[in-house]
């Protein structure tokens, strides 16, 4: 079965063609990093008219790469929440015309199931159950899954996110945008314990709390006034941000008994979260997945794998299909439906 998938969530319009939801035949990324570095940021409106000028020519491209026409793709799957709305009803509204042309099924896919997802591309013999750190540009959270289509959260963000609080503290620092890579590479060559930032403790809670630590950052950049190496706080921040991922995500496997933790999400390819996560693990008998990082960010492959195994629980959307700037994901343990 194949799945033209479409994404354009945020500043990336991606497209991808993906056979029984693993086999990757093409994905296609136009990013828009260039676009927005000068803003320090996304801007919503610039980032939605991009989309528009990019779409088709990048589905064409998609098709070409993946060796097949449009009449010969089996179903449509289109991240369609949550994200920035304008953005997101770009690549919604081309689906849709290309389902409803083609006579085709068209599946909705939430962008963190997306990212769960990315890890059945690079690795077949995931099994269930699983817990999976989602971090994201705006999402920090922590997943059990039991079985497909099935998400319950143990833990989220209660303020800024792992990536907001990169970028963030990147612009503080005078580094530049994006800056979860910038931090990333300075980190390799300084000392991740020069610097004691805080990390927040929430009373038995598996929730994150990073506006504290972002704040002690930018206190202590204006306070430093470049005293310090910028690869010593960057690895300090750094190591702040991943030793709290990687506890809590920890915590939730053991509490759950399963046997396998997933990192997903564009934060997921930090090199520091990948390393300590599979060392801590590793002595805990936990085994450890994880996209490469071409699939850790926003792709079109990860809504297109997602969708297969909709697709096979019996999942469709018609053409009614809303969009959604803000959704959460599967129900909280515990709590009703945020």
């Amino acid at each position: 079965m194949r799945i033209l998938g479409i994404e354009t969530s945020c500043d990336e319009t991606s497209a991808a063609v993906v056979e029984d939801g693993r086999s990757i035949l093409s994905n296609v990324v136009a990013s828009q990093i260039d676009l927005h570095q000068k803003y320090g940021g996304i801007v919503p409106e610039v980032a939605s008219r991009k989309h528009v000028e990019l779409i088709l020519p990048v589905i064409q491209e998609a098709l070409d790469e993946a060796g097949c026409r449009l009449e010969e793709i089996d179903a449509v799957a289109v991240i369609n929440r949550p994200g920035l709305i304008g953005a997101l009803i770009v690549g919604v509204s081309a689906a849709k015309a290309i389902a409803c042309a083609l006579d085709k099924p068209l599946i909705a896919v939430h962008h963190l199931a997306g990212h769960i997802y990315a890890n059945f591309l690079a690795d077949p013999d995931i099994e269930f159950p699983f817990v999976c750190l989602v971090v994201s540009g705006g999402h920090s959270d922590i997943v059990y899954m039991p079985e497909h289509g099935t998400y319950r959260i143990l833990g989220r963000t209660r303020d800024d996110a792992a990536g907001e609080a990169f970028d963030k503290c990147a612009r503080a620092m005078g580094l530049g945008y994006p800056g979860g890579p910038i931090i990333d590479k300075l980190a390799e060559k300084g000392n991740p314990q020069a610097i004691k930032f805080p990390r927040a403790n929430l009373g038995g809670s598996l929730d994150f709390s990073f506006s504290g630590l972002k704040t002690a950052v930018i206190r202590f950049v204006a306070r430093d006034a470049g005293a310090t190496s910028i690869e010593d706080v960057a690895a300090s921040f750094q190591q702040a941000v991943v030793d709290v991922l990687v506890e809590n995500t920890l915590k939730a496997a053991r509490d759950k008994a399963v046997r396998r933790v997933l990192i997903a999400g564009g934060v997921a390819a930090n090199s520091a979260l990948r390393r300590l996560m599979r060392e801590r693990a590793e002595s805990l008998g936990i085994a450890v997945s994880a996209p490469p990082p071409g699939l850790c960010t926003d792709n079109a492959a990860m809504a297109a794998a997602a969708a297969h195994f909709n697709y096979e629980e019996g999942v469709k959307d018609g053409p009614r299909m809303d969009t959604f700037a803000t959704e959460a994901l599967g129900e909280r343990e515990g709590m009703s439906r945020l």
